[in-house]
């Protein structure tokens, strides 16, 4: 039964990442005269010792710092209000997952356009109709203090659905004579939430929080049609260095090398991340 789906990772995920390790021990570019020779870990140097590669890390974890405990809160509060019996429940539960089916080219686009500068913009006028005229129009994605956490405030409205329907998902099998329990035992709301809900969904909150943060750093499709890297290099990403070092200057040995860089560096923090997770939330 699991066949199919292993032979697709074999085939797009396992073979291609192989090829890109292979690559990087090389000095391969497209459209290059030259043969192709193995230079060992010297594209590996070059690129630890790159700023911009360095810059571009230090972004992947500052959009993630922010993203993974921002969306994973979002998404259990909304949950947690979802979870109730409210009227016209189901719809509100479909507009807020809405947003995860639209490819991410296609909201880059439209928020693109609610981010417009001058006070015609959506964002602008929202913001100066809530403080009365004080806010001054930006241009957000032309600023460099403004630009990542404008990528953050998409990111995290496009995605918060999923995590959202997991741990909804999660609450709906907690049962419900704990919460009788802990009223019984005179628990408060505050003290159900916390020594009944929470332990509940430990499992869904490990899950949302690993899958959210691998989600974090494959930032790409944002900063490659609302930014392009800028301004200043304040939203380039290692994936989007990699791509532009791969297909925009033809160096595909320099692009492979950062993505097993990359690759690594995320196994590794997720690996930690998923460990500290289990071991605070006594999982064996």
């Amino acid at each position: 039964m699991a066949a199919p789906a292993v032979l697709g990772l074999a085939v797009f995920v396992a073979l291609p990442f192989l090829v890109a390790v292979g690559l990087s021990f090389t000095d391969e570019r497209l459209g290059s005269p030259l043969a192709t020779r193995l230079v060992g870990w010297e594209q590996y140097r070059r690129v630890l010792a790159d700023p911009l590669f360095r810059r571009a890390l230090a972004n992947n974890l500052y959009f993630a710092v922010v993203v993974v405990p921002l969306q994973t809160v979002a998404a259990l509060g909304l949950a947690l209000l979802l979870n109730r019996r409210l009227a016209g429940r189901g719809f509100f539960r479909t507009l807020f997952f809405l947003p995860v089916v639209f490819p991410m080219a296609l909201v880059a686009v439209v928020w693109v356009l609610i981010y417009a500068p001058g006070p015609e913009g959506t964002m602008n006028a929202l913001l100066g109709a809530a403080t009365g005229g004080v806010w001054a129009p930006r241009d957000f994605l032309h600023d460099p203090a403004w630009a990542m956490p404008a990528l953050m405030l998409l990111s995290v409205w496009q995605g918060v659905g999923l995590q959202m329907v997991v741990l909804l998902a999660g609450l709906q099998v907690i049962p419900g004579e704990l919460y009788e329990a802990a009223a019984v035992d005179g628990a408060g709301p505050w003290g159900r939430f916390w020594h009944v809900t929470l332990p509940g969904l430990r499992n869904p909150l490990i899950f949302v929080a690993v899958v959210t943060a691998i989600l974090a750093f494959r930032l790409f499709d944002q900063v490659r049609i609302m930014t392009r890297g800028g301004p200043e290099g304040a939203t380039t990403t290692v994936i989007y260095e990699a791509v532009a070092a791969a297909f925009d200057r033809q160096e595909v040995a320099r692009g492979a090398a950062m993505t097993v860089l990359f690759f690594s560096i995320v196994v590794a923090i997720t690996t930690v991340q998923r460990r500290v997770l289990r071991e605070r939330g006594g999982v064996a």
